[in-house]
């Protein structure tokens, strides 16, 4: 269901978690909650890199998780100023910070889907036209979303909603302001 909602412009939500979490899916559905929207995929800005890349997980790409996230945020920043944006990517709260700063002056609203880690394992283990699979990699990332320092508003653990009520439900929790960052 679209809405109208044009003090949507100027909003920013980064929907993340790890590998499996419905990222993809949530965030297409609650783009779709609105009007104008954008849906800026995190993962795209990773394919850019042609030569040298290097596998985001790993200890020596730091500095290249930090450019792309930074390269990224700045889109959708620069996105919502003319409409409602969902970002749709892995953005710990390790990198929350750097993703704020480099969106600018947009309003940002941060949303961890958290399922257990069985279910993101199952998600990633059975999806098709995916380029990502290693499991191991997805157990690490759910540990570390799991341990993360972050207020337990930002976390959504429900994992058995279709994407399409899971974001009615996000859409109007951030109407009432609940999922807002506070950078301060």
């Amino acid at each position: 269901m679209i809405h109208e909602h044009n003090a949507a412009v100027g909003q920013l939500v980064v929907v993340t978690g790890p590998p499996g979490a419905g990222k993809s899916s949530v965030s297409e559905e609650l783009a779709n909650t609105r009007a104008p929207s954008a849906l800026v995929p995190g993962d795209s800005f990773f394919a850019m890199i042609k030569q040298g890349y290097v596998l985001p997980w790993l200890p020596q790409a730091r500095h290249q998780n930090t450019l792309v996230i930074e390269a990224a945020a700045a889109s959708a920043g620069r996105l919502s100023d003319m409409c409602f944006v969902v970002y749709d990517g892995i953005v710990g709260p390790w990198f929350l910070q750097t993703f704020v700063r480099a969106a600018g002056p947009a309003e940002v609203h941060y949303v961890i889907l958290l399922p257990p880690l069985e279910a993101c394992l199952d998600r990633v283990r059975t999806r098709v036209d995916h380029g990502f699979s290693d499991l191991a990699v997805t157990r690490d990332m759910h540990q570390q979303f799991a341990n993360a320092d972050i207020d337990a508003r930002h976390v959504i653990t429900e994992s058995d909603d279709p994407p399409a009520e899971m974001a009615e439900r996000i859409a109007g929790r951030l109407s009432e302001g609940e999922f807002r960052y506070s950078h301060s």
